[in-house]
C-alpha cells in the first residue's frame, strides 16, 4: 500500500479540496441540485425573503429576486460559469506564462531582457483595467472572458517563475545535461520544468481565485455571459436596486465569491508550504 503524499496531508490542502469538490459538484451536477430553473419567473413572488423568514416559501430556499427568479438556483448554476472561466484561464495563462519564464530564465541575455521588459509594461497597467479594455475590443461572451484573463494574468506566472527557473539553471545537474549533449528543450523539459513544476502548480491554483473574481467583475458591469446565464456578479448587479428591501440577494453571490476564492487561496498555500522544499527546511529548522 503506497503512503499518503506529504501534500495531501495538509490541512489547508484538504480543506482547499473539500471546497472545490463542493464547487465542482454543484457546477455539475446544477440541474439536478436547484430546485428550479434559474431562468423562470415568478411574477406573484418578488423578492420573496428565504424559507425560514417570515413570509418565506419553501419552493424558494433563498428566496427570489426582483423578477421572480430563484436565487439558489441561480447561485448553483452560477459556479459553472465560474469554475469554467477559472480552469480554463488558469491553464491557458500558466501555458503562455511558464514558457515564456523558462525561455528567459534559461537562455538570459538579450531575450531574458526583451521578455522582461514586456512583462513590466504589461504589468504598469492595472490588470482589471486591462480586462475591461480588452472585453471592450473582443466583445461579450465567456470565451472573451477567458481570453482577456489570460493576456492579462500570463504575466504573473512569467515574473515569478522567471526567477526560479534563473536559480535552477546554476545548478549542478542542468550543466552536466548541457555538456552530456542535451538540446536547449530537452534540458529545459528534463532538468528544469520538473523543479519549476510545485510551484506552477501553486500558482495556478492561486489564479483560479483570481479569474473567478475578475468574472465576477466582468459580468458585474455586463461584460461577461449574458443575461440568460446567470453569473455570480450579474447576481450583485441585480441586487443593488433592492438592497433594503431584499439584502440576502446580495449576500449569497458575494459570499459563494469568498467561498470559492478561499477555497483556491487556502489549497495554493497548503500546496507552496508542502511543495516548497525550502519552506519545509526551514520550518524543520
Amino acid at each position: 500500500m503506497r503512503p499518503i503524499p506529504l501534500w495531501l496531508k495538509s490541512g489547508r490542502v484538504q480543506t482547499g479540496l473539500v471546497i472545490i469538490a463542493i464547487l465542482a459538484i454543484c457546477a455539475l451536477f446544477a440541474p439536478w441540485l436547484a430546485p428550479n430553473d434559474p431562468n423562470e419567473q415568478d411574477l406573484l413572488a418578488i423578492l420573496a425573503p428565504p424559507a425560514w423568514a417570515d413570509g418565506g416559501d419553501a419552493l424558494y430556499p433563498l428566496g427570489t429576486d426582483s423578477l421572480g427568479r430563484c436565487v439558489l438556483s441561480r447561485l448553483i448554476f452560477s459556479a459553472r460559469v465560474a469554475l469554467t472561466v477559472a480552469f480554463s484561464a488558469s491553464v491557458g495563462a500558466m501555458i503562455i506564462g511558464a514558457f515564456f519564464a523558462h525561455v528567459a530564465g534559461y537562455f538570459g541575455g538579450w531575450v531574458d531582457w526583451l521578455i522582461s521588459r514586456i512583462v513590466e509594461i504589461w504589468l504598469s497597467f492595472p490588470p482589471v483595467i486591462l480586462s475591461l479594455i480588452l472585453m471592450v475590443g473582443l466583445g461579450t461572451g465567456l470565451r472573451n472572458v477567458v481570453l482577456a484573463i489570460i493576456l492579462v494574468d500570463w504575466t504573473r506566472f512569467c515574473r515569478v517563475l522567471r526567477s526560479e527557473v534563473i536559480v535552477l539553471r546554476r545548478r549542478d545537474y542542468v550543466s552536466a545535461a548541457q555538456l552530456v549533449g542535451f538540446s536547449h528543450w530537452r534540458t529545459i523539459t528534463r532538468e528544469i520544468l520538473p523543479g519549476t513544476m510545485p510551484l506552477l502548480i501553486t500558482l495556478m491554483s492561486l489564479e483560479m481565485g483570481v479569474a473567478i473574481i475578475v468574472e465576477a467583475i466582468l459580468s458585474f458591469v455586463g461584460m461577461s455571459v449574458g443575461s440568460e446565464t446567470p453569473a455570480w456578479g450579474q447576481m450583485i448587479a441585480d441586487a443593488r436596486q433592492n438592497i433594503y428591501e431584499a439584502p440576502f440577494n446580495m449576500i449569497a453571490p458575494i459570499l459563494a465569491i469568498f467561498f470559492a476564492v478561499f477555497g483556491f487561496n487556502i489549497l495554493g498555500d497548503g500546496l507552496r508550504r508542502t511543495l516548497d522544499t525550502r519552506l519545509t527546511q526551514t520550518e524543520r529548522t
